[in-house]
């Protein structure tokens, strides 16, 4: 009997502590300054809503970018990126993409086949629909931000090594590798908070200058909140800082609060 209760314990606790190491969770929201040094460019929202697909409730992404101020005169942006992903496996069953980059537009839908390793492609500005076959596990470009969040080895990465996904975008897949520079503590409006360093692989020459000119602050804590980014860009470089957020799932860890 009392290993029976032992047990009924011992499942209790693991599975209290699986539903606890969730990085997110629905009701999550951030708020991102865009800026050049002092000078506010934009600001970019994230936020986790629910919705469901295939009579399965499931998470819903939204991502949204826009310029303000004098930099609407200069390059208007106005993106908005959703992905639709299952809660227990993170496989996402629909993408949407509708941007505005400085004239440079795009209207799509991918809807999923997971089973089958495909994805139809429906093109709104030049109403093509196409069908594209993809590895197993594939992400889109929203829907790997959170993949990774939940990573089991996120935070097992030695400096130097990286987690590679296979992600669906611009109409093909491509191995996206996230590599793991070190850990910092990140001074903050909120407070100085322990971060870890990521340098995602870009594709060089159009925007960035080099491949890793990506650099990607998270927080070490259980929430895995992207706390700073910045990217060195053929002109320049820009950053863009965590202004506001709400709804983590986990406690957020700041050592020095302000």
């Amino acid at each position: 009997m009392k290993k029976i209760l032992l047990l009924g314990l011992l499942f209790f606790t693991v599975a209290f502590d699986a539903q606890k190491s969730s990085a997110f969770d629905v009701g999550e929201w951030f708020k991102f300054r865009i800026h050049y040094g002092l000078v506010t460019a934009g600001y970019a929202t994230l936020e986790v809503k629910e919705a469901v697909r295939n009579n399965r409730k499931v998470y819903h992404a939204v991502g949204k970018g826009y310029t303000t101020g004098m930099s609407r005169w200069f390059f208007k942006v106005e993106d908005n990126y959703e992905s639709y992903f299952d809660k227990a496996t993170g496989k996402p069953y629909q993408f949407v993409r509708k941007i505005d980059e400085g004239g440079y537009t795009k209207n799509q839908e991918g809807f999923f086949n997971q089973d089958k390793n495909t994805i139809l492609v429906k093109d709104y500005k030049n109403n093509t629909n196409n069908t594209f076959t993809t590895p197993e596990n594939v992400q889109d470009i929203v829907s790997t931000f959170y993949y990774l969040r939940n990573h089991p080895n996120v935070d097992k990465l030695k400096v130097g090594e990286s987690i590679n996904v296979d992600m669906f975008f611009d109409d093909e897949t491509t191995k996206f590798k996230l590599k793991f520079i070190g850990r910092e503590d990140v001074d903050t409006k909120f407070g100085t908070v322990p971060c870890m360093i990521f340098r995602p692989l870009v594709q060089k020459g159009r925007v960035f200058k080099e491949e890793e000119s990506l650099t990607v602050w998270i927080s070490s804590d259980d929430n895995k909140v992207p706390v700073r980014i910045k990217a060195s860009l053929m002109v320049g470089s820009i950053k863009a800082d965590l202004d506001a957020f709400k709804g983590l799932a986990n406690p957020f860890e700041i050592k020095v609060k302000k």
